[in-house]
């Protein structure tokens, strides 16, 4: 019988609410979510690390921790960029191995761990560590579609994923581009010819997720991510609820799902809902991005390309930013469009845009992404690009974090002991450094003022006492 993965807490809001789903709107109905019946819960990993730091003054590994105290029958799961950990560029191995460790001591049972090249030189440290540990591991193959990217690719990955020891492979859909029939035949071919326990993951950006999930059903996948019908659907993903109801009385019927409960927590999170309008997808968009298909782009990429443009007073020129993105894809051998590379072929598209001249100026990742130090490119990168970006510079061929040197022990040295509260304070600070040392001197200054006030009351208190 397949399983239910829930995202509610993790991609769910990242999709549609810009991630910004305070700790304070989670934790009161933790407890009816821990009741529902989910194999696992995605709670933590990709922008609910740095986001929580950047924009809401909380500390991304108290909210695991709280989330952990509440949470005792379900698993508890992250998802992780491999080497780029829950960043947007590559760490050294030894704060990969320091942040596999403290997420697993704070409460994650599951690593769902992926590369955005499906380059697995780039997880090798997150998994090795992961399975050290005794977490389960589920390591990714990221889908899209392009000349490279064909069937036989992605059962050869298959493949190469299974020799890594893990405990099952997830396809990951970002795009919401996965139909339903190639659902089909990939996980009953990866059951069939690798043997490895599967997972569908899929946006509703292009409107058939639902229909995708289904018939993975029917060929065998073993989980399946939903979202809270309350949280579901747009650029977000198919409805716990509906899914469940539509296969009662079928073999594939999930009878330990409790949909009262699914309901009840569906309702409370509707009513949190409505206090981030402003950053609500659903509120300034059409339920169903038909156009996906063509450019590929993630719903949360679509408005980091809007501010960028913005920004630049140039947000009429989002159609021409959106034709310029596949042939941006096109020339750097056909990435596929998720964290970090959809931001750097976005943000490359831009400047193509804007200057008038395609590549007359080159971001400074996509340099970097041109030399290898993201990995290996699908295909072939355009050779005048290769020409106008390294001139006589070859790109690397070794696995990129070997060009990087241990940084733990410096920063354990170079951050100031007074803003250290925690040994997870270095792995954020290493992160993130300057939203780190924000934060953490406002978490201080909070802390000043609360010892402060104490102090004034129970003064007040004593002088009270006295006079009476």
């Amino acid at each position: 019988m397949v399983e239910i993965v829930d995202v509610t807490l993790r991609d769910a809001h990242q999709s549609l609410l810009a991630t910004r789903l305070k700790t304070e709107d989670i934790l009161p109905i933790l407890d009816v979510m821990d009741d529902i019946g989910f194999y696992s819960m995605e709670v933590w990993g990709g922008a609910t690390f740095d986001v929580p730091l950047r924009y809401l003054n909380e500390d991304p590994w108290v909210r695991l921790k709280l989330i952990r105290e509440r949470v005792k029958k379900t698993k508890l799961q992250m998802l992780l960029r491999g080497q780029n950990l829950v960043g947007y560029r590559h760490y050294p191995d030894d704060i990969c191995v320091k942040f596999v460790e403290k997420a697993f001591e704070n409460g994650i049972d599951i690593f769902r761990i992926f590369d955005a090249l499906n380059d697995l030189r780039n997880v090798k440290v997150t998994v090795d560590t992961a399975r050290k540990v005794g977490a389960e591991i589920q390591l990714c193959m990221v889908y899209t579609v392009s000349p490279i990217h064909t069937l036989d690719y992605y059962l050869s990955l298959a493949r190469d994923i299974a020799a890594m020891d893990v405990d099952s492979i997830c396809i990951k859909d970002m795009s919401g581009i996965l139909k339903p029939y190639v659902a089909y035949e990939l996980v009953k071919r990866i059951k069939s010819e690798v043997g490895m326990r599967v997972d569908v993951h899929s946006h509703t950006t292009a409107g058939f997720a639902p229909i995708t999930i289904v018939k993975a059903i029917e060929a065998g996948a073993d989980y399946v991510d939903c979202a809270l019908s309350s949280m579901s659907m747009y650029t977000s993903h198919p409805p716990l609820e509906s899914i469940i109801s539509s296969l009662e009385g079928t073999p594939y019927e999930i009878k330990k799902i409790d949909l009262k409960l699914a309901l009840k927590a569906s309702k409370y999170l509707w009513e949190r809902r409505k206090k981030y309008s402003e950053y609500d997808y659903a509120l300034r968009n059409p339920p169903v991005d038909a156009n996906v298909l063509e450019h590929q782009i993630p719903g949360g990429m679509l408005s980091n390309l809007l501010e960028q443009l913005r920004m630049q007073g140039a947000e009429d020129r989002l159609n021409e930013v959106l034709m310029e993105v596949p042939r941006v894809r096109r020339d750097l051998g056909y990435p596929p469009l998720v964290t970090p590379l959809s931001q750097i072929v976005g943000a490359q598209a831009v400047v193509n845009v804007l200057s008038g001249k395609p590549y007359s100026t080159i971001i400074r990742e996509v340099r970097d992404y041109i030399k290898g130090l993201y990995g290996k490119p699908p295909g072939e990168i355009n050779p005048e690009l290769i020409k106008i970006a390294l001139g006589e510079e070859k790109p690397i061929t070794v696995r990129p974090a070997e060009t990087l040197e241990p940084i733990y022990n410096k920063i354990v040295s170079e951050l100031p002991k007074e803003l250290v509260e925690k040994d997870e304070d270095y792995i954020t600070y290493a992160l993130f450094p300057d939203i780190a040392i924000k934060y953490f001197k406002y978490r201080k200054s909070l802390k000043e003022l609360f010892t402060y006030t104490f102090e004034v009351i129970v003064n007040l208190h004593k002088f009270n006492f006295n006079v009476k």
